[in-house]
């Protein structure tokens, strides 16, 4: 009797694979998650026959299992979208943190070279090359003549180029 069952069961999957198959489609929306769908509720179809009970629809029930598991995999889907990033959002997460590091090494170099020059060239260097100042505001702000301030200016910068062996 049980292999009557079975057979009958098989032969109506079977015969629902294009409905289900269909069904899937208009779940998911698309043509590969309908068929791993199908796959799906046929699976576990096949999983849990002894809870069939024959006599009753079996399309209803494998409608309600590829219901079930488009759920599922909608949820699981959910939360994957929440926890991962796509891939493509992959390109633009995080950065080579090697230019900033460098930049901050050179910039510490330059800082500790800073110290050693005179206090007046040191000034210049840095009211023209770090604030922006130019040549005639920095001058009026150290109270010293315009070309007063670019020899200053001038012999600073070698001397941070040669501090930092770059000169």
């Amino acid at each position: 009797m049980k292999g009557i069952f079975l057979d009958a069961f098989e032969d109506g999957l079977v015969a629902l694979l294009p409905r289900i198959r269909r069904f899937a489609h208009g779940l998911s929306g698309n043509r590969t998650d309908a068929d791993d769908l199908a796959q799906i509720a046929i699976e576990r179809a096949l999983k849990a026959r002894d809870q069939w009970q024959p006599g009753t629809r079996l399309d209803s029930w494998l409608y309600r299992i590829a219901r079930n598991a488009w759920i599922d995999t909608a949820r699981v889907q959910g939360r994957n979208a929440k926890r991962w990033a796509p891939a493509e959002a992959g390109e633009q997460v995080g950065h080579d943190p090697r230019p900033g590091i460098e930049a901050k090494l050179e910039l510490d170099q330059i800082m500790t070279a800073m110290t050693q020059l005179p206090d007046d060239q040191r000034e210049a260097v840095a009211l023209v090359l770090i604030e922006g100042l130019g040549y005639r505001e920095a001058a009026d702000l150290l109270d010293i003549p315009v070309g007063t301030l670019s020899s200053r200016l001038v012999r600073g910068r070698n001397a941070l180029m040669a501090l930092i062996g770059e000169g």
